[in-house]
């Protein structure tokens, strides 16, 4: 009788950050970058909280913005991890988001649910673009043999998605059907 053998190639997921300094520059790249996105929300967020009309969206979008500096502490801990100062690099995506927010609001009228409904649609995009770049640094992390700084990570992806939900609600509970009525 043959014996059977194993075919997969025997190889970890995980590496040392020495090991591979090219993932790793990559990997600092990108936290630079959401660092400048949460530090540009920080200053970005009370736009929409006073173009909003809605009192559970504008709370929705404040708690976000306590929960975002939040952020920003969390990725100086990440950078004092790698044994370097806080340095933001311009994240030209959340720049053309926040922008494209801006317009949402400059073209639709004010104390309206359809601008409630635009400023939900574009914290959507702001949340799924964070929820991909945390996701994607705490697998990466992970990989590097970062543990501290995946769970680290790990915490903000987690609050991003929480917050997209609750814009969700927000939208499907009462804003979507507001704007509906609205002529």
């Amino acid at each position: 009788m043959k014996k059977e053998t194993n075919t997969e190639p025997d190889f970890s997921t995980k590496t040392s950050p020495t090991a591979e300094p090219a993932l790793l520059e990559l990997f600092k790249d990108s936290i630079m970058d959401i660092y400048w996105a949460e530090n540009h929300l920080v200053k970005n967020l009370p736009k929409m909280i006073s173009a909003a009309t809605s009192g559970k969206l504008k709370s929705t979008i404040t708690d976000h913005l306590e929960q975002t500096k939040g952020h920003v502490s969390r990725l100086e801990k990440v950078f004092s991890l790698l044994g370097q100062e806080p340095l933001a690099k311009k994240c030209d995506a959340m720049e053309g988001l926040t922008k494209e927010g801006e317009g949402i609001i400059e073209s639709t009228e004010e104390g309206t649910a359809t601008r409630d409904v635009g400023i939900i649609l574009a914290s959507q995009k702001v949340e799924h673009y964070e929820i991909a770049t945390y996701g994607g640094l705490t697998q990466l992390a992970k990989t590097l043999g970062l543990s501290d700084i995946a769970n680290l990570l790990y915490q903000t992806l987690t609050e991003e998605k929480a917050a997209d939900e609750l814009l969700t609600d927000v939208a499907e509970n009462e804003i979507n059907y507001k704007a509906s009525e609205e002529a």
